[in-house]
Order: C-alpha cells, then structure tokens, then sequence
C-alpha cells in the first residue's frame, strides 16, 4: 500500500517505519533537516532488541500525500486544522486518514476540512527523536482505532507490520482515557524532566496522580462521555510499561518548542470551566507548563 506520514515525528516515523519494513511504500512528510537525513541514510529505527535503517522516501511538503492510500496524521493538535487544508487539495478521494494524535479534538478537526473516511485512533507508544532521522522506541506500541467502514483493512494492515491493533466502538472513550492518562503524567514529567518510573517514587506523587484523575472523571462524567476500560489501572501501569520514558510535553519543553498542553491538561481546564467542574490540579500544572513554555518564547 502506499502510505503517506503527514508529521514525521516520533509517533509517525515509529508505525512508518515498522510499516516501511514490512513491505510498503512509506512516504514521511516533516522537517527539513529531518528529511535531509532519511533522505541520505535512511530512517534509523531503535529498539530494545534491534536498531536497523529502513529506506523510504520523504519530503516537507504536504503534496507528499498525493496518490497515497492510507495517510496517517501525526501532527501536533494545534497545526491539525492548516494540515489539513495543506493536504485537502492533494489527497485522493478514496484515501483514508488516521488521527494518530493526543488529545480529543483532532477527528472533528479533520472531518471538518476533509470529505475522506477518518479514523480515530488512541495510540499507546513511547517513543522519541534521538536525533535526525533516528526514532527511539521505549516501549508500547498498541494502537485502537474506530469502528468505521475500512477500519477493518487499516487493522490488518498494522497487523500485518507486526503492531498490536484492535477495534473499538467506544473510541471516544477511548480518547478520553488516553487523554486522562496524558493529563496524569505528561505535565509532571514536563515540570520535573523525569521518566516516569522515577517520577512515580516520589513521595506525594501518587496523590497528585489521584487528585488529577479525579478531576477528569468528573468532567468526563459531567460530559456524558464513558471512558473506555480500566481507567485507574491503564494510569497506574504506565510506569512499569515505560520506565524510562519521559512525556512528549517534556521532550517539546527540551527542545524548546511549543507543547501540546492547550489539549491536554488545558483541554480539562477548558470543559470544566464549560461545565462548572471545578479542576484545580490541571489548572495547577496547565498553568505551571505553560509558564516553562514562555521562556522560549
């Protein structure tokens, strides 16, 4: 199949890549320098069990999804919308898009400026930019994607490269869990530069962690919205699945770029300022993020 990647960062070179390997034509849209360096030497992929290049193509712009089948978008949640208007005139009509992306809001994003089938999807992986052209799994790697009419194909696609995949009809629910999930460790992590595993030792930290859930809970329920699962117990195992990982917030912090804060900790501000939810926790580490932000501003 051809596939495109509309935002070569850790999430999309991870499943590009393992895709590219299994056999398909994978094109990864991203930076610049990122781009220059899978150009000359392929894509490094690290594992905990093997580190190899895989060759395919890539480019910065977004007519990169032209005469692909299968896009998945991996764009940070505020560049969801101008992505989608870059693409809209490029893709084909029967392709299908992927929402590999944190937070809830980017499937309506992508509905509303796009004609094509998407498919939401809560993604469950660690992973980071070691450098140019070099993605670095920690761990992880499931993802869950909506029950629409080609989900089924998209499944045994990422099946057949070897990633765990399933089916769901809550994935809304879906949605919000990982988005609990986030709001309990990305914001900390971000604030301390610590890996999960370590941050979980610390004394009082588990609190916080409750103190947060319970505040998204409580929106959620607020919301009408069912999260998906064993919330409690998909927070708590976080550490033990990826230890050494530190959240995608903190690595954006490291960088010195904009973070993803607004649609996540921010997300559960906004609805329960909109639900009359009291949140003072998310607003505390919201607040607290986007103060670390302003220095690289």
């Amino acid at each position: 199949m051809k596939i495109a990647v509309m935002g070569a960062g850790a999430v999309g070179c991870y499943y590009g890549g393992l895709l590219a390997r299994a056999g398909h034509e994978v094109r990864l849209i991203g930076r610049a320098r990122h781009v220059e360096a899978v150009a000359r030497h392929g894509l490094l992929l690290e594992t905990a069990g093997s580190s190899g290049r895989i060759p395919l193509a890539a480019t910065t712009g977004a007519d990169g999804v032209r005469d692909a089948e299968l896009v998945l978008c991996c764009v940070k949640t505020s560049d969801t919308a101008p992505a989608a208007a870059a693409m809209q005139p490029h893709l084909a009509a029967d392709a299908i898009v992927v929402s590999l992306q944190n937070g809830v809001d980017n499937p309506d994003l992508l509905r509303a400026a796009l004609p094509q089938e998407i498919i939401p999807a809560a993604v469950y992986v660690a992973t980071q930019m070691a450098g140019d052209g070099h993605v670095r799994h920690h761990g992880g790697g499931r993802l869950v994607l909506g029950d629409t009419p080609r989900a089924g194909r998209v499944a045994a696609l990422f099946a057949g490269a070897g990633i765990p995949v399933e089916i769901s009809g809550n994935i809304d629910g879906e949605l919000w869990t990982k988005l609990i999930v986030n709001c309990a460790y990305n914001a900390l992590s971000a604030i301390t530069a610590l890996p999960y595993a370590r941050l979980a030792q610390h004394a009082g930290v588990a609190q916080v962690l409750r103190d947060v859930v319970n505040e998204c809970l409580a929106v959620a329920d607020k919301a009408g919205v069912v999260p998906a699962g064993d919330v409690w117990e998909s927070v708590g195992r976080i550490p033990q699945a990826m230890p050494g990982q530190i959240s995608s917030t903190a690595q954006d912090l490291q960088r010195g770029r904009p973070t993803e804060i607004d649609h996540l900790n921010g997300c559960i501000v906004r609805r329960g300022d909109e639900l009359g939810v009291a949140v003072p926790v998310n607003r505390l580490l919201y607040t607290l993020v986007k103060l670390l932000e302003s220095r690289s501003s």
